[in-house]
């Protein structure tokens, strides 16, 4: 076994039947009686191209001990972080399963928005939304039958599963931020000045609002800038709002990185909140690597880019400096043409949660092409959107050029046409699997390579 497997061992995600098996159950028995949760189920599908389950944040039902027996024989165990009897399953994605002393039934679905949810709905029932504007948490009563329950809940970097007092003095604070984030200079500046401008709101930000709650800001406002620059995602974010939903299907943020300044994204990511989980190495052909991070409070997941040699993977790529290199690969050059993700260039891409045949049918009558599939297995299916192409600024190509980095085709062609930007990535998981396809991801990052176009 390798250094590389040695320290990834940890993460050797899996498939969980059992618990998958038993979470599906679970809600089949809530939404049998519960005909605004089978309504919705059929819109998400048809509307967004979204499947029910994979919006669900948790489900909340009555005390039984042999339920308790029974989440524990799938993998589920007791948070005891959050003061409640709650059961969550750290080997897969699954809802969160809380148990109390009523007799009433929930399916609770994760949102963008409580107020944008029951505008699309035309709930008009203030009274049914527990939490202040701009709380951590917020949640709302969508519908009843019997003891069954449909809920939404948006959630800005709060794990517990009910509102907590909120100081509504701080409402300022998290207006403010919010729009210090989607404002922030992103390329007016050395890149090394927009690091430390970046670092420095981090800091601040916390200060006055804490890690969570400054991540959660943060990469609400990261969405919204990939989202104005490829169309993609424009599209299918007006579908997606149509039922109120917004983004709360994200399964994983991705950012590409120059060497220099890959140890710098993760210090920032890491200030955030960030834990460290698997790394990826793709092969000496592909000549790139990737560090996933998780956010334990926010439920956001990175997958960092960086061209890296085979040398160099069993180290601690992602926290030592890497040193220059002359030749670009994919993710160099990518960096080169358009900025750092973090900084001018915005994230490489979103991929979302779908079914994934029906998102990419659906699209598709809309004009939208995907590629094809980099990963198609049982328990994971992915594949890009065709990707933006942006206009290259011209001292980038000058640069690229007269270092030798490219050829005098390739800068003719990037003048000409621009270059490969930012992708929508459309994904659909089985049985909890929380893992990623590393033979797959050679493949793709090769085709979408700038020089391919070229």
């Amino acid at each position: 076994m390798s250094a590389t497997d040695l320290a990834d061992a940890p993460f050797a995600w899996s498939t969980q039947p059992d618990a998958a098996q038993l979470i599906s159950e679970l809600i089949g028995d809530i939404e049998r009686e519960l005909p605004a949760a089978q309504a919705l189920r059929a819109r998400m599908l048809s509307e967004t191209g979204t499947r029910f389950d994979d919006w669900i944040d948790h489900l909340v039902l009555p005390h039984h001990e042999l339920l308790g027996d029974r989440l524990h024989m799938a993998g589920f165990h007791p948070d005891q972080s959050v003061g409640e009897q709650v059961w969550r399953h750290t080997g897969g994605l699954f809802p969160a399963v809380r148990l109390y002393d009523r007799t009433s039934r929930r399916i609770v679905v994760k949102v963008d928005s409580v107020v944008q949810f029951f505008v699309a709905h035309e709930i008009g029932e203030r009274d049914a939304v527990d939490g202040d504007p701009l709380a951590p948490i917020r949640r709302g009563k969508v519908s009843t039958a019997g003891t069954a329950e449909l809920w939404v809940i948006e959630r800005h970097g709060a794990p517990t599963l009910i509102p907590l007092p909120f100081d509504t003095q701080m409402q300022g604070k998290v207006l403010e931020w919010g729009e210090a984030f989607r404002l922030r200079s992103r390329g007016a500046c050395l890149t090394s000045d927009g690091f430390e401008t970046l670092v420095t709101m981090i800091r601040r930000c916390s200060r006055d609002l804490g890690r969570a709650r400054t991540c959660d800001l943060f990469f609400k406002a990261e969405r919204e800038y990939w989202q104005n620059r490829n169309h993609a995602a424009q599209v299918q974010k007006v579908r997606q709002d149509r039922l109120g939903l917004g983004w709360a299907n994200h399964d994983h943020h991705t950012y590409r990185s120059s060497r220099e300044h890959f140890s710098r994204l993760i210090r920032i990511l890491e200030s955030l909140g960030f834990e460290c989980r698997e790394r990826f190495y793709a092969g000496a052909e592909a000549g790139w690597g990737a560090q996933v991070l998780e956010h334990p409070a926010c439920g956001i997941t990175v997958f960092a880019d960086v061209d890296l040699s085979p040398a160099e993977v069993s180290g601690d790529f992602a926290h030592q400096p890497l040193p220059p290199r002359e030749e670009l690969g994919t993710v160099g050059l990518w960096c080169a043409l358009h900025g750092e993700a973090i900084l001018e260039a915005g994230m490489h891409h979103l991929e979302c949660q779908f079914e994934f045949d029906a998102i990419r049918e659906q699209l598709h009558t809309l004009g939208i092409s995907t590629m094809k599939p980099f990963t198609d297995l049982p328990h994971l299916r992915q594949a890009f959107v065709y990707g933006e192409v942006w206009p290259v600024r011209p001292e980038r190509i000058e640069n690229l050029a007269n270092a030798g980095r490219i050829t005098a085709e390739q800068a003719g062609k990037f003048r000409r046409d621009g270059a490969l930007g930012s992708h929508l990535e459309v994904l659909q998981r089985e049985e909890g699997y929380k893992g990623f396809n590393q033979t797959g991801i050679n493949e793709i990052i090769r085709d979408t390579d700038p020089r391919r176009q070229a």
